[in-house]
């Protein structure tokens, strides 16, 4: 389970991502027609050709924007600081008078986007500082996933305290998405009414696949594992219990991506800066992402780091995804585990086990774990030398095989990255435990609060 003690300080950040969508369609402080639109990764105008009737291309700033602007950032350095800011550093930090800076505080208190510590008396005389810190329990965001072999739904605060989470394990290969979706959607309104009866409010919800999303963020275009194509994800999960419990958007991401930023966040907490890495990772699958600088690089449609259908040999063994010769067949887990003789139903730790007691039962354990580091060290080789990304952090299954992985994948990017005599390699594991998509999506949908911070500011 997520232990939910880190703070959310990179929500301050002004993206997480690039390429994904954030929010839904759906109405209220995030709908179509808000002043902010909290769906897009970075801030600004769009560019078009010609610009709509009676409206300007670079409309100049209004009062109201203005203010709008002033409060983003406000609630961006709070956000982003490694230590609680009063009124009067924030003055200090972005050129606004006190008095402009308390009315926007203001407003973020009655938003419940930030509450105040207690006051602080300094070394100098005049009035004590008052620390500001992102509220608890207020507004928050649901993260749900559904994975080959389990369903999961999460809640996070704004200070990235867990509020409510449930984890159902099953088996959903080539499984009906109509019935597996409406069951993540009970799940999930029965963890969100959890977090509701502790006092939060949830903004809006995120969920996880492990496939390829469409750009419109409602629509699951192909997920191989789970048998799914051409599916109206966001319709089918609302579709037993209504959109009322999901909050005012509810929006789908590719798995890895959002398992991805879950993990640059312990990262960097635990480093003190932001990360770039290769994120792989292996479910029944295998889902990868490229973070650069603490960022998730998706790509223009959000297809980016599809790491699991690279091919490692072209005329190898057919995979799920209609190709041959992926990397998912030599690396995935069911492929590992089959390979060294266990069902299906076997953990990373059954496989430890095999491979150090040879000689029970059918497969090779030992041979199966030395293709599998092979096949990862060709198809991270190759990643390496087009993004000159020399990082790797191993998550899922493949997260407790690292110490015997780790010497396998770098014997083949020693030998085929160009660059490898002047880099240094690192390969680790991600320790982020169980459901770590759920996570991000959460941390995903909390997004929207920092980016549009007046759409929740309560009307005057």
């Amino acid at each position: 389970m997520w232990n939910g003690s880190g703070s959310l300080a990179r929500l301050g950040r002004r993206s997480l991502t690039r390429g994904l969508v954030t929010g839904g369609s759906g109405t209220g402080p995030l709908s179509d027609n808000s002043p902010h639109d909290a769906r897009r990764d970075v801030l600004g105008p769009r560019r078009v050709d010609r610009p709509p009737h009676q409206k300007a291309l670079r409309p100049g700033a209004r009062q109201e924007t203005l203010r709008e602007a002033n409060l983003l950032l406000i609630t961006e350095e709070i956000f982003a600081s490694s230590a609680p800011l009063s009124r009067a550093d924030l003055s200090v930090r972005t050129g606004m008078t006190r008095s402009t800076v308390s009315r926007l505080v203001d407003d973020l208190l009655a938003a419940g986007i930030v509450r105040e510590d207690s006051p602080v008396i300094g070394p100098a005389r005049g009035r004590p500082a008052v620390p500001l810190r992102p509220a608890r329990k207020t507004l928050a965001g649901l993260g749900v996933e559904v994975n080959v072999g389990f369903m999961g739904a999460r809640v996070l605060d704004l200070t990235g305290s867990v509020l409510a989470e449930a984890i159902v394990e099953a088996d959903y290969r080539d499984s009906d998405p109509v019935q597996v979706l409406h069951a993540a959607g009970e799940l999930a309104v029965q963890v969100a009414e959890q977090a509701v009866s502790a006092g939060a409010r949830v903004v809006g919800t995120v969920l996880a696949l492990p496939g390829l999303v469409a750009s419109d963020g409602r629509s699951l275009l192909l997920a191989p594992n789970l048998g799914w194509k051409d599916v109206d994800v966001v319709e089918l999960l609302c579709a037993s219990v209504g959109r009322a419990a999901f909050g005012h958007f509810v929006t789908v991401v590719n798995e890895a991506k959002l398992a991805a930023l879950a993990v640059a966040q312990e990262l960097t907490e635990a480093d003190g800066q932001e990360q770039t890495f290769l994120y792989i990772s292996a479910q029944m699958g295998i889902g990868s992402a490229v973070v650069i600088d603490g960022v998730v690089e998706a790509g223009p449609h959000g297809w980016a780091g599809e790491l699991g259908h690279m091919p490692v040999e072209p005329s190898g063994p057919e995979c799920n995804c209609g190709s041959s010769g992926c990397l998912e067949v030599y690396a995935g887990k069911h492929a590992l585990l089959k390979a060294a003789g266990l069902g299906p139903a076997a953990t990373a730790g059954d496989l430890m086990q095999r491979v150090q007691t040879p000689g029970h039962g059918a497969g090779d354990p030992s041979e199966a774990v030395a293709r599998a580091g092979w096949a990862l060290g060709v198809a991270l080789s190759g990643a390496m030398n087009v993004l000159d990304v020399h990082d790797i952090v191993l998550g899922g299954e493949f997260g407790p095989l690292t110490e015997i992985l780790r010497p396998l994948i770098e014997e083949q990017l020693s030998r085929r990255v160009l660059a490898s005599p002047w880099a240094e390699f690192r390969v680790r594991e991600s320790g982020i435990g169980l459901a770590p998509a759920t996570t991000g999506a959460a941390m995903r949908a909390l997004r929207a609060v920092v980016e549009a911070p007046q759409a929740w500011v309560p009307a005057r």
